[in-house]
């Protein structure tokens, strides 16, 4: 589990391709401090296991389902990349829920700058539009957001210097992919709603009532 918040900003040192998947190394410091093999990073919001590491990077396999559905098979050597690591049980919760399973790929269509913020306009596939909510959460390329505008195909994003100079996302222009992940709570009420038993008398009978 993570929450949105980037921890650092590391550089892709080597990508190993394969068919429809690859192998990551990332040269980062912060991260590498408590770090242990197995230990999940969100790495452009996709979790990712390390699978080894070193005193100045780490590495980890992306898997093709992950390559299929995320823009991490876009990465080239010297790309930068936000990183976060799970959550610590006693830490602080600064953001929102995020699982670091990404939902689609969104692209930027507009950048705007309005007074001390940066704003960014991200198409997203009508699929996943009915879980953008105004004022709700979102993790664009892990990181977590708040919608301040829906568009029919798109949602409007603002970023905070902090957030524009410390991100992969402010770095991102017009045409970039990003990796979005949905609110988990939207869509775990979503399923809830569709699986709900259709309440009869039978069903009453059964169910103690």
């Amino acid at each position: 589990m993570f929450t949105g918040i980037v921890e650092e900003v590391g550089t892709i040192s080597s990508v190993q391709p394969k068919t429809q998947a690859l192998e990551l190394t990332i040269a980062c410091s912060l991260i590498l401090e408590d770090m242990k093999r197995g230990d999940s990073i969100a790495v452009n919001g996709v979790c990712l296991t390390v699978s080894s590491f070193a005193k100045q990077s780490f590495t980890a396999d992306v898997i093709p389902e992950t390559f299929k559905s995320s823009a991490l098979k876009e990465l080239s050597n010297g790309s930068p990349v936000n990183l976060e690591r799970a959550m610590p049980a006693n830490g602080r919760f600064g953001g929102h829920f995020v699982s670091g399973h990404i939902d689609g790929v969104g692209k930027i269509r507009a950048v705007r700058k309005e007074e001390n913020a940066w704003t960014k306009e991200i198409e997203v596939a009508p699929a996943l539009m009915k879980y953008m909510v105004h004022k709700g959460s979102v993790a664009i390329d892990g990181t977590s957001l708040t919608i301040f505008r829906l568009g029919a195909r798109s949602i409007a994003v603002s970023l905070i210097p902090t957030t524009q100079a410390d991100s992969v996302l402010g770095r991102k222009g017009i045409g970039a992919q990003v990796n979005i992940e949905c609110d988990m709570l939207a869509k775990y009420t979503e399923r809830i709603q569709q699986t709900k038993p259709e309440i009869t008398r039978d069903w009453l009978a059964e169910n103690g009532f």
